[in-house]
């Protein structure tokens, strides 16, 4: 359950709503859970229907009209911000004190389809089979947008690691 909390979060951004997404992965789950085929990889089958779940609830809002004027929203944001931190934020949770916003910075600029890779892989702890199921995609490309996905916070996060004597200046490692 907080694997998928956790992915819920990534996706929607906000607390609440990976709440409610994650409740209603849960009762889809169980409403149809006749279709559920014993043997196979449940946590897989609870991460697609979570995927697609998210997928229907983004193209009903973004077929809806706005009603929010979002610069107010993102000014008052992020003067709450720095004044309330929530101890189930995951990026917090996740980097607690050892990794700094550039390296979060680094992770959100990757494009989807790698982050999402690195992400299940390298912070879930996911096996590369457990992805390709939930992603509908072949292992082999698992590996591929892994390797792809880990090779480009590599050049992002270079100097950061040089700055911080984690990489000695002049080398590769």
């Amino acid at each position: 359950m907080e694997v998928l909390y956790n992915y819920a979060l990534r996706m929607t951004g906000n607390t609440e709503d990976a709440k409610d997404l994650l409740q209603e992965t849960f009762l889809k789950a169980y409403r149809f859970w006749n279709k559920f085929e014993q043997g196979t990889n449940l946590r897989a089958w609870l991460f697609r229907i979570m995927k697609n779940t998210y997928i229907n609830l983004y193209r009903k809002e973004s077929k809806e009209p706005d009603k929010v004027d979002y610069e107010e929203i993102e000014g008052y944001y992020n003067l709450i911000r720095d004044q309330n931190s929530d101890d189930n934020d995951l990026q917090q949770r996740m980097f607690g004190q050892l990794l700094d916003d550039d390296v979060s910075k680094a992770l959100e600029s990757l494009p989807e389809e790698f982050r999402t890779v690195v992400i299940l892989c390298d912070i879930e702890g996911l096996a590369y089979e457990e992805i390709a199921e939930f992603l509908q995609i072949p292992v082999g490309t698992v590996r591929s947008r892994l390797h792809r996905g880990r090779k480009l916070l590599y050049a992002r996060l270079y100097d950061y690691a040089q700055q911080r004597g984690f990489i000695k200046k002049g080398t590769n490692e």
